[in-house]
């Protein structure tokens, strides 16, 4: 239910801020007085931004299982399955959050938690985590992963999207019929310099766009890192971080990426999904007990 109030109020929060930019710049005059309907307009970039990431978040469990070919344990073949759901139901119940699906998918070492309900998510890691780590730093890799459930990153990422989006189909479209009418000189219907505008205007508030989510993902990262240091201790989770260094992580599928333990970064920092290994290490030294 929270989540459900949560995305009305923010639907309802997208529609007063455009309203209330548009009528400080003046803007909602002077698209009217050129018949064009703004308000329609609103309504449509709400629809098409929110839709297709929520689509994407119900479809998050599957997409995962699909791309990954992660197999969900079902009943435990081996000592290592059997501390792998063991391991999770705890972390799970000292979380708050109900037993989520468990999986493992063959890769270089990784690990990943989606899922659109956290009482319902899905956790999965690779066969070269298992294999390249120690239990107790795997142990930490849940806890992170789990930490995401729990504080509903997965939604809130998704209504963060869906805000991006709906400014940039806006404020595009808003750009292009004002460039349209101005500089084309357009007097019915729409003109190519209005799609031609649309276009651009879409690649380069999306671009800005990436930073916003990128950023969050970031802060997200050194949430979950936190979290999983209360779980278990911050010298735990640390130590995974470290082991996790040294080793070169999985690359999950473009649709995942945000949601590994490690991995998106690259060499323009502000559109990572994950801050540096050595800040979060850093993060963590600053919490008591870490040394």
């Amino acid at each position: 239910m929270k989540r459900i109030i949560l995305l009305i109020a923010t639907n309802l929060a997208v529609v007063l801020v455009l309203s209330v930019v548009l009528k400080l710049f003046g803007l909602d005059r002077a698209l009217a007085a050129q018949g064009f309907q703004y308000g329609q307009l609103l309504v449509y970039s709400i629809v098409v931004g929110f839709t297709g990431a929520i689509i994407s978040l119900l479809m998050s469990k599957t997409i995962a299982k699909w791309s990954t070919g992660a197999q969900t344990i079902e009943t435990p073949r081996n000592d290592a399955e059997s501390w792998l759901l063991d391991t999770v139901r705890k972390l799970s119940t000292a979380a708050g959050v109900a037993m989520p699906e468990v999986a493992i998918y063959e890769g270089a070492p990784n690990a990943f938690a989606t899922g659109a309900f956290k009482n319902s998510a899905f956790v999965a890691v690779s066969t070269g985590l298992l294999q390249s780590m120690s239990r107790e730093e795997v142990e930490a890799v849940l806890g992170h992963e789990l930490t995401h459930v729990a504080n509903g990153d997965m939604v809130t990422l998704t209504l963060i999207q869906g805000v991006v989006n709906t400014f940039v189909i806006f404020l595009s479209r808003i750009v292009g019929s004002i460039v349209d009418r101005t500089v084309f000189r357009t007097e019915r219907g729409s003109g190519p310099g209005y799609f031609i505008t649309v276009i651009v205007c879409q690649i380069l508030f999306g671009g800005l766009a990436s930073v916003i989510v990128a950023w969050f993902s970031r802060w997200r990262e050194f949430r979950a890192d936190a979290g999983s240091a209360r779980l278990l201790g911050p010298r735990q989770m640390i130590n995974a971080l470290m082991r996790l260094g040294g080793l070169e992580s999985g690359q999950l599928p473009q649709a995942l990426q945000a949601s590994g333990i490690a991995g998106g970064g690259g060499m323009m920092a502000l559109f990572a999904s994950h801050p540096p290994i050595e800040e979060r290490i850093a993060a963590l030294q600053k919490v008591p007990g870490a040394s």
